[in-house]
């Protein structure tokens, strides 16, 4: 018998929860209606949670919660308070992307199990070995990745005591999750915080290539490749979408069981998805699980397509067979719903009522008799009651004392006390035993777990600091600037490294002030020679924005910096990355502000870096994104295009905001907002808060000019970092126009 993959469906509220149970599914993942990384989404209630567990556990389905944003540290205590309520429940995984919150789970809620978010961009197996080490049980593997990628990182999982799932239905993301920063920049609402406002989908002014919607993507559907996943060894197959309603996910999900149920009962695969194409759909592509990147990933409309599709079914696409097919559509979709409707109105997510009855006489143990919709039981007190003591057992007493059994899957609907004799006395403590009995039973047999006092951390001795200055280049020409300035010169090395490495190699080795700098994306064979990079070089230190290098780099004892792509913000982080991985030191994020950043603790023999200087990363995509703009004489990403393509490009939408497209050799396509980034106010705003500022000087063509070389732009911001006369007014005349929104507003 063939280990079953699990099906894991999307729960945005109450309702798609139970039509995602009522369809067949094996896990539900939903969230509250906070730290959940779909705000768009209704959510739930944490009154509602245990409502749900117990529904869900009643047909063998499992409940993870989205808990998968990162966590500014005002927002500390509130999580704390969380955690310590999920502690007592019967939840099955919380999901995870804050580094913070792997180190509160890891060092405090042992209990709860820990899946890796795919906000994580997991996609090298020095990332699947890094969230191991935090304790993940479960990875979300990157969209991204082909079947033979994640078939080698689900090896490594395995090998690591962790379990793999893939996205197999619903969305696709243009940009690698985790690293896009569009709608944050663009209107406050951070990806990363679950507020993604697409604008990736948004109309642009038609391109050359003659494309309205150039960023959209088909959606995601590998309902055909089920064989393949089974045989890459992944355990469990992700349905995404949380905004969608109820009619949407028991439709898809139900496919999918029965898709599941022919390959394992019947030994074959449905090959028509035509009931996926009856509910909302941008087309359908499995592209990236093929590692086929063609121009055919790309629709050209945002919109439904369900209507299309059949219209094209019926032979002919005309304005009068869509418009009857948009009303077969609306019909079948109808039925759907009614249906559906019928099914989730016999699933009842109210607690379970308990009936306590109390008996016993002064001399005797207390009896408490419990009634459950499912079973009953009896405990006992281990003394005797008295005829003396502080307060009588009475309703008042013992509803105060068991009030605690109502957050619970259950809620005490009768206390009867008839049979327990007036006046007697039981010691507080003896109660509170009886309690923790109690919620042992109802628990499935889980001791009941004392709200965590989690230490806050404290703010260092104030010690007065100087910052220094670092600057990031990209290019050979650049390389006169560690004669030039005594500013610490990072080169930052490309995505695509397995043709390259032995030629970086000796660069580094011939300019021995330069730090390596690594990406955010290292895939396959480019990780593995970055890997053999820090083999060769052993450099003194790195930056890293990337998780699978720095777990190397830990091995290995190479001091090591994470990069503002680690997307650090709270002083947990921090505090993961240097325990867990001796960390020297962190760039905070640019997405948060000012006031978000006061409150931050670094830990002892720790640096705190900013990037006060640089063109904006809107995303970085593995996709090409110039076949839709400008167009490309190849229909195929192949092995050059990554390696040897350099382009660049504009698109604007109808808001008028421009963004540049940029490829260069050895990179991922990236999105650049159209003006850089410049905060000189950090300077004097978080006084010694700050080891370094780092500018980025690499050649980034965006809107933004600078007034000198690259020589003189360094000596300006030596020049503010030492507080000479006008230096801020002489930065800002000469790097223009600029933006420091992000700065002023956070996520």
């Amino acid at each position: 018998m063939k280990r079953e993959i699990e099906l894991l469906a999307p729960g945005g509220d109450i309702a798609s929860i139970k039509a995602a149970i009522a369809a067949g599914a094996d896990a539900v993942y939903c969230g509250l209606d906070k730290f959940n990384a779909r705000n768009r989404a209704t959510n739930i209630s944490s009154d509602d949670l245990n409502g749900i567990l117990r529904l869900a556990h009643k047909h063998n389905c499992q409940v993870f919660l989205t808990l998968n944003i990162l966590i500014t540290e005002n927002e500390i205590p509130a999580l704390i308070s969380v955690l310590n309520k999920l502690s007592n429940t019967s939840i099955d995984g919380i999901i995870v992307q804050d580094l913070g919150m792997f180190y509160l789970l890891a060092n405090y809620y042992t209990s709860l199990k820990i899946h890796a978010s795919t906000q994580l961009t997991t996609h090298n197996e020095g990332q699947v070995k890094f969230l191991g080490k935090l304790t993940a049980e479960r990875v979300n593997l990157s969209r991204e990745l082909n079947i033979n990628e994640i078939k080698a990182l689900t090896l490594v999982a395995h090998q690591n005591n962790m379990l793999t799932e893939v996205f197999v239905h619903g969305s696709n993301c243009i940009s690698f999750s985790g690293q896009c920063y569009m709608s944050s920049v663009h209107g406050g609402n951070s990806g990363n915080r679950g507020r993604c406002s697409q604008p990736c989908r948004d109309q642009y002014i038609t391109t050359t290539e003659g494309k309205n919607f150039p960023l959209n993507l088909k959606d995601n559907s590998a309902f055909t490749d089920l064989k393949e996943l089974s045989d890459a060894g992944v355990d469990s197959v992700k349905i995404e979408v949380r905004i969608k309603k109820f009619h949407y996910v028991y439709t898809v999900v139900d496919a999918w069981r029965k898709q599941l149920h022919s390959f394992y009962r019947d030994t074959k695969l449905i090959n028509d998805p035509g009931e996926l194409r009856k509910v909302f759909n941008r087309d359908f592509t499995n592209a990236y699980l093929k590692g086929n990147l063609t121009k055919d990933m790309f629709i050209d409309n945002p919109r439904d397509n369900s209507a299309i599709y059949q219209s094209e079914v019926n032979g002919v696409l005309s304005e009068t067979s869509l418009e009857k097919a948009k009303g077969d559509v609306y019909d079948e979709r109808t039925e759907i719903i009614t249906s559906v409707e019928k099914q989730i109105a016999q699933l009842n997510i109210a607690k379970a009522p308990l009936k306590i009855f109390l008996s016993g006489v002064s001399g005797i143990p207390l009896k408490v008799s419990v009634t459950t919709p499912d079973t009953s039981f009896e405990v006992f007190s281990e003394v005797n009651l008295s005829d003396t003591g502080t307060e009588a057992l009475n309703q008042e007493v013992l509803l105060k004392r068991f009030k605690i059994l109502n957050e619970t899957e259950y809620y005490i609907e009768q206390l009867d006390l008839k049979d327990l004799h007036p006046n007697v006395y039981l010691p507080f403590k003896e109660l509170t035993a009886i309690k923790k009995k109690l919620l042992f039973i109802l628990n499935d047999s889980r001791e009941y777990i004392e709200p965590i006092a989690v230490p806050f951390l404290k703010k260092p001795e104030s010690v007065n600091i100087k910052p220094t200055l670092s600057v990031l280049i990209s290019s050979a020409e650049d390389l006169y600037l560690t004669d030039a300035t005594s500013a610490t010169i990072y080169y930052q090395l490309p995505d695509s490294f397995k043709n390259s490495m032995e030629k970086f190699v000796d660069l580094f080795k011939a300019n021995k002030k330069l730090i390596p700098w690594f990406p955010s994306i290292s895939i396959g064979e480019d990780y593995r020679a970055s890997v053999e990079f820090l083999n060769q070089l052993q450099p003194k230190r790195i930056v890293t924005n990337n998780t699978g290098i720095a777990f190397e780099a830990f091995k290995k004892g190479i001091p090591w910096i994470a990069g503002p792509y680690l997307n650090t913000i709270n002083s947990f982080s921090l505090l993961c990355l240097k325990e867990n991985f001796n960390c020297s030191g962190a760039f905070i994020s640019n997405e948060i502000s000012k006031m978000q950043m006061y409150g931050i603790k670094k830990p002892d023999n720790f640096e705190l870096h900013y990037s006060i200087f640089h063109p904006i990363v809107l995303m970085t995509s593995r996709q090409c994104l110039f076949h839709q703009v400008t167009g490309c004489w190849k229909d195929t990403m192949d092995e050059t295009c990554i390696s040897d393509c350099e382009r660049n490009a504009s698109i604007t939408n109808l808001k008028n905001t421009t963004f540049v497209i940029e490829k260069s050799k050895g990179s991922y396509n990236t999105i650049y907002n159209e003006t850089n980034f410049l905060n000189t106010d950090i300077v004097t705003d978080l006084p010694s808060f700050y080891s370094g500022f780092m500018i980025d000087l690499r050649d980034i063509k965006t809107g933004t000019k600078m007034g000198m070389n690259k020589a003189g732009v360094i000596k300006l911001f030596e020049n503010l970092l030492n507080e000479v006369a006008d230096s801020k007014n002489e930065l800002e005349q000469n790097i223009y126009p600029t933006t420091k929104g992000q700065y002023k507003k956070g996520i």
